[in-house]
């Protein structure tokens, strides 16, 4: 076995010690900022941990993306130079640089067995869109070759990867059975022995049937905005965080932290000075694993794609977000946690809050619901425990069938 650097076997301390050195530099830089004005209120010198970062706001899509229409093409959050300009859903633009392994795909790669020698076939998009670039860029910090094949044109990527000799896959995980397919109605032989793959959901029976034809099928949790944040290794349990971000779980719609191992809500600050996104909302939901991963790299390690952590509900015609649901928390120190209910009564929406903590009586809180989410519903005081630890806190009931 063979690691990329020695950052990825650090002790927790040295892992530590090393972010309370960078991360402050990092806060003041971005403070430098045109998007980060708003961090002047606080003491970045004195944030040098994950856990004092619990102490800034959240940045999320919706903001990036006003700002970005304020401040074109980045909102004032690159630090200025750029080699590449990215379109997203939304639309949401990305900076990218062609410095070495700037989005830190390198890493992934490099633990599912590519290196030198290696021809990767990348089935990612160049079009508009990073992925194709982002792959590309970390398979050449490992020295490999790339075919940017791009989508599509299956029956001519097949027969390219039997002509130049590709040895491994980068895209979508089912786009390769497409091609391995195709290339078997063709009659052609293909040497591809590693996959790492992105963009949408690994079913294990599909990677079995790669493992059944000798080809390694790993693969990562990236964005756009983010670059690479988690990779799978050879150990196969969870997704290792990369060492050049930083990883909270909090609870959806606020930044608070979730206790370890609880499921919610990804923020990730990238250490780019290029590109420093601060306690960036993912809208991904998630779960710290407790341990070290038997492969021998000790960063933390989530559990994956857990779900989306914008529950937004339409009930009675109004929308219930999950940040008003934090409001109403935030406004009663008793309550440890709440969870809107929306089911049907006949014809007709119904909304039920079940709240958990020292509160007594369930009336008490009537009127603040009502105020908080502009809706009425009947509220319901549980066990302290009794709710699930999902990450959930509107959880939609009705049938749409």
């Amino acid at each position: 076995m063979t690691f990329y650097d020695a950052l990825e076997t650090r002790s927790a301390d040295a892992r530590a010690a090393s972010l309370a050195e960078c991360l402050p530099a990092l806060l003041t830089h971005a403070q430098s900022l045109a998007g980060y004005q708003h961090l002047a209120q606080f003491d970045l010198a004195s944030i040098s941990s994950t856990e004092e970062l619990a102490r800034l706001p959240v940045l999320r899509k919706s903001e990036l993306g006003a700002a970005q229409k304020r401040l074109p093409p980045f909102g004032g959050y690159s630090g200025g130079e750029f080699e590449y300009a990215f379109q997203s859903p939304g639309p949401l633009y990305e900076p990218g640089r062609n410095t070495h392994d700037w989005w830190r795909f390198a890493r992934f790669l490099h633990a599912t067995g590519f290196g030198p020698g290696d021809i990767v076939q990348n089935c990612f998009s160049y079009h508009l869109t990073p992925a194709g670039t982002m792959f590309e860029n970390g398979a050449r910090a490992l020295g490999a070759a790339v075919l940017p094949a791009g989508t599509g044109q299956t029956e001519l990527q097949a027969q390219a990867a039997h002509d130049v000799g590709v040895t491994g896959y980068a895209g979508t995980p089912d786009y390769l059975k497409v091609i391995l397919e195709k290339a078997d109605e063709m009659g052609l032989a293909l040497n591809i022995d590693k996959a790492a793959v992105g963009g949408g959901a690994l079913f294990p029976s599909l990677r079995q049937w790669y493992a059944d034809r000798g080809i390694i099928c790993r693969q990562c949790y990236a964005t756009a905005d983010l670059g690479n944040i988690a990779y799978e290794s050879e150990s196969m349990e969870g997704l290792i965080l990369d060492e050049g971000v930083v990883v909270e779980i909090v609870t959806p719609g606020t930044g608070d932290p979730v206790p370890f191992g609880e499921v919610g809500e990804v923020l990730v600050t990238t250490l780019n000075n290029d590109y420093p996104l601060v306690r960036f909302a993912t809208g991904d939901l998630s779960a710290f694993m407790p341990g070290e991963s038997p492969c021998g790299r000790s960063n933390l390690r989530i559990k994956g794609w857990m779900g989306r952590a914008d529950q937004t509900t339409k009930i009675k015609g109004m929308f219930i977000r999950p940040e008003q649901v934090a409001a109403f928390v935030a406004k009663h120190p008793e309550v440890t946690r709440a969870r809107v209910i929306a089911s049907r009564d006949g014809e007709a929406d119904v909304m039920a809050v079940k709240i958990e903590g020292r509160a007594e009586k369930a009336a008490d809180y009537a009127a603040s619901l009502s105020e908080t989410l502009k809706l009425r519903g009947q509220v319901e005081v549980v066990a302290s425990g009794s709710l699930p630890r999902d990450g959930v806190v509107i959880e939609d009931q009705r049938s749409y069938e």
